[in-house]
Protein backbone atom coordinates (compact mmCIF):
# COMPACT_ATOMS: atom_id res chain seq x y z
CA UNK A 1 0.00 0.00 0.00
CA UNK A 2 1.33 3.16 -1.35
CA UNK A 3 1.27 5.99 1.54
CA UNK A 4 1.32 9.58 0.71
CA UNK A 5 2.47 12.25 3.13
CA UNK A 6 1.24 15.67 2.20
CA UNK A 7 3.97 18.66 3.06
CA UNK A 8 2.20 21.81 3.89
CA UNK A 9 2.95 24.36 1.22
CA UNK A 10 5.76 27.20 2.67
CA UNK A 11 3.28 30.24 2.85
CA UNK A 12 1.40 27.53 5.58
CA UNK A 13 4.73 26.69 7.38
CA UNK A 14 5.55 30.48 7.39
CA UNK A 15 2.11 31.06 9.20
CA UNK A 16 2.47 28.33 11.54
CA UNK A 17 6.37 29.57 12.20
CA UNK A 18 4.89 33.10 12.81
CA UNK A 19 2.16 31.44 15.51
CA UNK A 20 4.69 29.66 17.58
CA UNK A 21 7.19 32.43 18.32
CA UNK A 22 4.49 35.00 18.67
CA UNK A 23 2.93 33.00 21.28
CA UNK A 24 6.39 32.91 22.73
CA UNK A 25 5.93 36.53 23.98
CA UNK A 26 2.67 36.81 23.32
CA UNK A 27 3.10 39.21 20.19
CA UNK A 28 0.51 39.59 17.31
CA UNK A 29 1.86 37.33 14.57
CA UNK A 30 0.66 39.53 11.97
CA UNK A 31 3.25 42.63 13.91
CA UNK A 32 6.12 39.73 13.15
CA UNK A 33 8.92 40.75 10.52
CA UNK A 34 10.98 38.19 8.69
CA UNK A 35 13.69 40.54 9.25
CA UNK A 36 13.21 40.88 13.40
CA UNK A 37 15.95 40.45 15.06
CA UNK A 38 15.10 37.76 17.86
CA UNK A 39 17.49 39.64 20.56
CA UNK A 40 17.20 42.89 19.56
CA UNK A 41 13.73 44.01 18.28
CA UNK A 42 11.81 41.31 20.49
CA UNK A 43 14.24 40.60 23.21
CA UNK A 44 14.46 36.33 22.95
CA UNK A 45 16.72 34.79 25.12
CA UNK A 46 18.42 31.75 25.08
CA UNK A 47 15.36 29.87 27.03
CA UNK A 48 12.84 31.62 24.86
CA UNK A 49 14.54 30.52 21.80
CA UNK A 50 15.05 26.85 23.18
CA UNK A 51 11.33 26.54 24.20
CA UNK A 52 10.43 27.74 19.77
CA UNK A 53 13.08 25.05 18.92
CA UNK A 54 11.29 22.53 21.13
CA UNK A 55 8.00 23.79 20.03
CA UNK A 56 9.47 23.93 15.87
CA UNK A 57 10.46 19.97 16.22
CA UNK A 58 7.21 18.60 17.64
CA UNK A 59 4.86 20.44 15.56
CA UNK A 60 6.81 19.83 12.50
CA UNK A 61 8.64 16.84 13.05
CA UNK A 62 11.90 17.78 12.44
CA UNK A 63 14.98 18.10 14.59
CA UNK A 64 17.30 21.46 14.88
CA UNK A 65 20.72 20.49 15.63
CA UNK A 66 22.50 22.97 18.33
CA UNK A 67 24.95 24.78 15.55
CA UNK A 68 22.42 26.07 13.55
CA UNK A 69 21.97 29.97 13.94
CA UNK A 70 19.04 31.45 14.70
CA UNK A 71 19.13 35.40 14.33
CA UNK A 72 16.23 36.81 12.96
CA UNK A 73 12.20 35.46 12.11
CA UNK A 74 13.16 34.57 8.64
CA UNK A 75 15.98 32.25 10.18
CA UNK A 76 13.24 30.08 11.70
CA UNK A 77 11.27 29.92 8.64
CA UNK A 78 13.86 29.35 6.39
CA UNK A 79 15.01 26.02 8.31
CA UNK A 80 11.65 24.68 8.89
CA UNK A 81 10.96 25.46 5.05
CA UNK A 82 13.46 23.76 4.22
CA UNK A 83 13.08 20.71 6.68
CA UNK A 84 10.18 19.98 6.91
CA UNK A 85 8.75 17.10 5.72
Amino acid sequence: MLTITSTPAPKTIEQQVLRIISKRKDIKAVRLRRTASLSRDLRFDTVDLVDIILELERSFHITVPDEVPFYTVGDFVRYVTAHAA
